[in-house]
């Protein structure tokens, strides 16, 4: 799909994006979603300020987004080899800054350690190795420095998802922020609205020792896609009050 295309399907975002040039594509393909309800006062501490807790319903949530990312670039300009292509894991929560719901990401981990330090100093987001690999229907990840190791085994089931509002609330969103030194980091994304279809988890083994409080039970809703192009902005700086 051309930019141009990805551009004029906007009716499902909730906020309008920047009307200056966007600078970055990327692909978010092979998506697993599986996320947790928590207690707000589980997550409050993990967030630094300006950044405020989002809800629906009175209740909040974490997300584990297990994905291949791919065809990194800068706009017009061709992708960098062995750079662009890797798995990647994050760990995020739903937040509201700036006016904007969006996501604040607790834990960010790629497949390839030159894709990692690449972006950690270009998008100043927590990137660190892991060791990964993933064939059709099972994801595999192991971080030594941290004691993390994720291990999904899954089927993919025939037919598209009808989403309910939870489901656009926590897939939907289009804005990120992330602390970094003394200011927040914000950037804004667009893409086609998620596609989702229904996925069967065979096997599920979650160990991170710093949210085992948060993600070590079975997730109450889980999602996968196929997967959607990105057209990134640069990012804003913002001061933490």
């Amino acid at each position: 799909m051309k930019s141009t295309d990805i551009l004029n399907q906007r009716l499902h975002r909730p906020f309008e994006y920047p009307k200056r040039p966007w600078k970055f594509y990327q692909e978010w393909n092979k998506a697993v979603f599986l996320h947790w309800e928590v207690e707000e006062t589980l997550i409050k501490p993990l967030l630094p300020k300006n950044i405020q807790l989002d809800s629906l319903n009175g209740k909040t949530w974490i997300s584990l987004v297990a994905f291949n990312m791919n065809n990194i670039g800068v706009k017009s300009l061709p992708k960098v080899p062995h750079i662009s292509d890797f798995y990647e894991i994050n760990i995020r929560v739903y937040v509201v800054c700036n006016n904007k719901p969006s996501v604040y990401f607790l834990s960010m981990e790629g497949s390839k350690r030159s894709s990692c330090k690449v972006l950690k100093t270009l998008s100043k987001f927590p990137y660190r190795y892991s060791k990964m690999k993933r064939n059709e229907g099972d994801f595999i990840s192991k971080n030594a420095v941290f004691n993390d190791a994720f291990y999904l085994k899954y089927r993919l089931e025939s037919g598209p998802v009808k989403k309910d509002k939870t489901d656009v609330w926590l897939t939907e969103r289009y804005a990120v922020f992330q602390e970094y030194k003394k200011h927040i980091i914000e950037y804004d994304v667009h893409h086609v609205e998620w596609s989702m279809q229904n996925i069967m988890i065979e096997n599920l083994k979650i160990d991170y020792p710093r949210f085992n409080h948060l993600i070590n039970n079975k997730p109450d809703r889980i999602h996968y896609s196929k997967g959607v192009q990105v057209l990134t902005w640069n990012k804003k700086k913002l001061p933490i009050h």
